[in-house]
């Protein structure tokens, strides 16, 4: 394994984390608080370290897949580390495994928070909460493969390793041009949010933090209600963005360079939003008997439909009180999420599409045993090797859900609190049902339940298998052998 480009890659990551926390340092000038300082302090830190890191260029720059998966988990993982240290180090989080929890929960956009009273802690501290939520959004290997020079299929082996979804393409001929274009498209919705925001009478500070939150899709909310205290205007407006996030970016690609009908026929799109509207019209039928008009009962199950999906996990009510039938759907869009290549979490619909065609081409085997049909999406057949990591990817997930439930409930906690807390930490969601419900936390959970659940909220960022390579001792014996025998050739 090549351990020099990762560690200058990890270096580049650090030193791309310091000119991240210049925001809440600025915001800490801005409001006159004191947690700026740890702020600045561990900004500096990250430079020194990132610069001893990726000071000396490797000779040899190329990376494989491998490489790819063991750099992004370990960049997660720095990432985490780094960014919690102020939560730490001020106070505001005083147990480190606390601050830790609530970082990994920023990155990863999952949103679920040990915080009673998030309104008592600094604005730069609330500002660096959704700021983690939109960094970690797109991915900030994606960011750092529009500057970082990489020889080879390097860029497209970071890139895979991070992204979410069955399989990642190139949107033009150089990976380095696709990751800029992603990224302009992150910027552009996000501002456009922040105007609509503004617009409908939304102080800044707040709108800068929603606008953070929703693109990221990951529900770090300002305030104890989260999104409850807002008018139903600024709802719709989440609502909308939140739906915007979980669609594949190649669509918003293919709109703007007016390939608008390739963009409206892609399947997955069409089943994401006919999944959404399903759920809406069955949740509005079921709030039309407790809600005191249509209009209200509308905003509630659109709002909630597209903050569950897209794992975004913003509420405006406590829906663990709604009917059974309304809960359970919840819970299914939990593990259904947005579409691949989107900020959502969540198996991804394209992956449940594949599945869900998978099981009908067997069955078809059964009737007719002799006939050869081919599993086709946007009117392209799926590769067989796109079909085996689909199945693959199905079968680890369902096993680490499992376990970490079992894991879980050796706390005590009722099935549905472990249940659901795996749940919403796994796809990426936050809120859960019971103990974790919307009025809820995290915070009540032992340290033990916690660092299970921040393993969870990783694992499902990073699609499983970029996490669980770290486990694999292959990896480090290789790396072992291989550095060794570098010294010994010297």
């Amino acid at each position: 394994m090549n351990l020099p480009i990762i560690r200058y890659v990890l270096g580049y990551v650090l030193k791309i984390q310091a000119l991240f926390l210049l925001l809440p340092c600025i915001t800490a000038f801005i409001y006159q608080e004191q947690e700026g300082f740890f702020y600045l302090a561990t900004a500096l830190l990250c430079v020194v370290i990132g610069h001893l890191m990726s000071f000396k260029k490797p000779q040899q720059q190329v990376f494989y897949l491998k490489e790819g998966c063991v750099a992004t988990a370990l960049s997660w993982i720095i990432l985490s580390i780094s960014g919690g240290l102020p939560f730490w180090l001020s106070g505001e989080i005083p147990l480190f495994t606390d601050a830790m929890f609530e970082t990994v929960s920023g990155f990863t956009t999952t949103g679920a928070s040990i915080l009673n009273d998030v309104e008592i802690i600094s604005k730069s501290s609330l500002l660096w909460r959704s700021f983690t939520n939109w960094i970690g959004g797109m991915g900030v290997l994606v960011f750092l493969l529009t500057i970082i020079p990489l020889s080879g299929g390097s860029h497209m082996n970071l890139m895979r390793a991070e992204s979410p979804g069955p399989s990642v393409g190139k949107l033009v001929p150089k990976i380095k041009s696709t990751a800029r274009i992603l990224y302009l498209i992150y910027l552009g919705l996000t501002f456009l949010e922040f105007i609509l925001l503004v617009a409908g009478g939304m102080p800044v500070f707040d709108a800068i933090a929603a606008s953070f939150s929703t693109a990221g899709t990951g529900g770090f909310g300002i305030k104890n209600s989260s999104m409850g205290d807002y008018s139903p205007y600024l709802q719709w407006v989440v609502t909308i963005f939140m739906l915007l996030f979980g669609v594949n970016f190649n669509a918003y690609y293919l709109i703007l360079f007016h390939n608008v009908k390739k963009a409206l026929h892609m399947e997955e799109v069409r089943w994401y939003f006919s999944i959404v509207g399903i759920s809406i019209l069955i949740i509005f039928f079921n709030l039309l008997q407790t809600v005191s008009s249509a209009f209200e009962a509308l905003t509630q199950s659109a709002f909630q439909v597209a903050s569950i999906i897209t794992t975004t996990g913003f509420s405006t009510v406590d829906f663990s009180q709604w009917a059974e039938s309304s809960k359970v759907i919840l819970v299914l869009l939990m593990f259904i999420g947005g579409c691949a290549g989107s900020t959502s979490g969540g198996i991804k619909v394209s992956r449940l599409v594949i599945l869900f065609k998978t099981v009908v081409k067997e069955l078809n085997s059964y009737i007719h045993p002799k006939s050869i049909v081919k599993l086709k999406m946007d009117g392209k057949q799926v590769e067989h090797e796109v079909v085996r990591s689909v199945n693959v990817y199905f079968i680890t997930f369902m096993i680490i859900f499992v376990f970490s439930v079992l894991l879980v409930s050796l706390e005590g906690a009722d099935l549905i609190t472990s249940f659901t807390a795996v749940a919403a930490t796994l796809n990426n969601v936050g809120p859960g049902l019971e103990l974790v419900g919307p009025t809820q936390n995290f915070g009540h959970f032992t340290l033990f339940t916690k660092w299970v659940l921040i393993f969870d909220m990783l694992a499902g960022r990073l699609e499983l298998f970029p996490l669980l390579i770290l486990f694999h001792s292959s990896v480090w014996k290789d790396s072992f052998h291989s550095g060794w025998r570098s010294k010994k050739a010297k």
